[in-house]
């Protein structure tokens, strides 16, 4: 395996675990790629948008530094999360031309199984934990990001079991359908953030759209809805995560220990109400905080919460580079999209990884913030070069 494959990999199994470990990978794999780029073809593919809108945004957070009023130590910091947008180009550019892109998904998968394996261990044994998590069963990090692995790995999956199952070679449709029930069984019954079950729900729904037909729809359908019967009536994790919405939307203001819900819903307010001030080139790079304070002023309680980040992409790209950023932000993940609209496995993978973000962004600036950000760019950085080398070579290919 060539060097830049290998620290890809590495990029991708160490990521499930640690935060500093896949940083390390990705400016090793850097000083790797950087000597082999063809720099005049890859200056040509940056003409292309899936190339260039991840720098468009970088060069908006740069350009939006002069505009703030933040201190300039926020303005910094809040350059970060975008820049690593960044390195979603060189990884187009170099699974393009690279025929291990699928062991770099592998590693992953590999990686978020075993994961998955000791989720259940710390569970029964919390002193094995490998760091002091505040969840139980969650080893490592948090259970949002926990969540966010399992899911993409759970869905990803679907496809190959149901093209095993197709070709009858059942005992790998049986394997894959063994590894989706150990990632989703854990988020029903072990740890799980309500985000990640509104992007299964979605990804269902993309799933059945695009492989099945109405009748294998129907079928997934009833058995969807027989399944969360079941998950129901079983799990009382399941049920007090769902119950617990309501709680802390009614009891939000009193207990802000408790205050999920309508945390959301206030920092949603004081964003639109920031955006509206400044609707064309928001307030700059690093003001979010900066909006929160002023937003507090006069209040206490929850209403006094200060805050650098609203948990929404949309409204955090919004109180910084207004509707300019946002546009930027939709034409991305459009583009992307756009890259994955195939049939093949890398296509699929692809696509739940762009839709799985765009969903979960709803509820969190998951684009920002650092492991759902770095699930993005690895994955649309491989499928999306796997994809473009698939169409050169369909366009290459000699037309009878």
């Amino acid at each position: 395996m060539h060097g830049s494959d290998l620290l890809a990999a590495m990029i991708a199994a160490s990521l499930p675990w640690s935060t500093s470990l896949p940083a390390i990978f990705v400016g090793l794999w850097l000083l790797v790629l950087v000597p082999t780029i063809d720099w005049r073809d890859y200056a040509s593919c940056l003409k292309q948008p899936a190339f260039a809108l991840p720098f468009a945004l970088l060069g908006l957070a740069l350009a939006g530094m002069l505009w703030s009023d933040a201190a300039w130590a926020d303005r910094l910091h809040a350059i970060k999360p975008v820049a690593k947008l960044v390195i979603i180009p060189p990884l187009l550019y170099h699974f393009q031309r690279s025929e291990r892109g699928t062991c770099i998904f592998a590693a992953f998968l590999v990686s978020c199984a075993l994961l998955a394996v000791f989720s259940w261990i710390v569970l029964l044994h919390p002193a094995w934990k490998i760091a002091a998590t505040a969840s139980a069963g969650v080893p490592v990090k948090n259970y949002i990001d926990q969540s966010q692995e399992f899911t993409l790995c759970a869905f990803a999956l679907v496809l190959p079991a149901l093209t095993f199952w197709r070709e009858r070679r059942l005992a790998a449709a049986c394997a894959c359908l063994a590894l989706v029930l150990l990632f989703v069984t854990n988020m029903l019954f072990v740890a799980s953030a309500r985000t990640a079950l509104l992007c299964m729900g979605v990804l269902l729904a993309l799933f059945a759209w695009r492989h099945l037909g109405r009748r294998a729809a129907m079928l997934l359908l009833a058995g969807t809805v027989a399944a969360s019967l079941l998950a129901w009536t079983t799990s009382s994790y399941l049920r007090q995560r769902i119950t617990d919405i309501v709680v802390e939307y009614q009891h939000g203001h009193e207990d802000i220990s408790h205050a999920s819900t309508a945390q959301r819903l206030i920092y949603w307010r004081k964003a639109i109400a920031a955006l509206a001030q400044a609707p064309l080139l928001g307030h700059g790079t690093g003001s979010v905080k900066r909006q929160f304070e002023r937003a507090a002023e006069g209040h206490t309680g929850i209403e006094a919460e200060v805050v650098n980040n609203p948990h929404n992409q949309t409204l955090n790209i919004a109180m910084q580079w207004g509707l300019f950023g946002v546009v930027l932000l939709y034409a991305m993940w459009l583009v992307h999209l756009l890259l994955f609209t195939g049939d093949g496995l890398a296509a699929w993978i692809g696509l739940v990884v762009v839709v799985q973000n765009m969903t979960s962004s709803l509820l969190n600036s998951h684009l920002f913030d650092f492991h759902a950000g770095w699930i993005y760019v690895l994955g649309v950085g491989v499928a999306g070069g796997m994809t473009l080398r698939d169409e050169r070579r369909r366009t290459a290919a000699p037309h009878r």
